[in-house]
């Protein structure tokens, strides 16, 4: 994994320079299997196959705080906002928070993302089919 990649990646993301295919098809390139993103501590871990791990910082200005009751439709919404390019990475962040969300984990290779509470609640979403 490349560290300047997967740092580039999220900043990008963040500025909203980067749209979220563009990052998976950059971290897939790199090596990145999966990633997990905490956002109590806002840091971004990136898993690789052999084992090696990259941690990255979120810097989210005025996050909200995390911890509300989880609502799966919140979730769906911000989803549904980012894919369809209304928000941004960074307010998309700003969503699930509010909407409980205090981690959540990409599957590159196995296509989806898993969106968790603080009391076991989650949320999965499978990626698209393939262009």
């Amino acid at each position: 994994m490349e560290q300047k990649v997967l740092h580039d990646c999220l900043h990008l993301a963040l500025e909203g320079k980067m749209s979220f295919p563009e990052t998976v098809k950059r971290m897939l390139e790199t090596g990145v299997e999966r990633y997990r993103a905490d956002l109590v501590l806002l840091e971004k871990s990136h898993y690789a196959a052999g084992g090696e791990v990259q941690v990255e910082k979120i810097s989210l200005a005025e996050p909200p705080c995390v911890g509300q009751p989880f609502s799966t439709e919140g979730v769906k919404s911000a989803l549904t906002d980012i894919q369809r390019r209304k928000i941004g990475y960074a307010e998309f962040l700003r969503r699930i928070m509010s909407a409980g969300v205090t981690d959540y984990s990409v599957y590159l290779t196995g296509r989806k993302a898993i969106y968790n509470g603080r009391h076991g609640d989650f949320y999965v979403e499978n990626f698209p089919p393939a262009n």
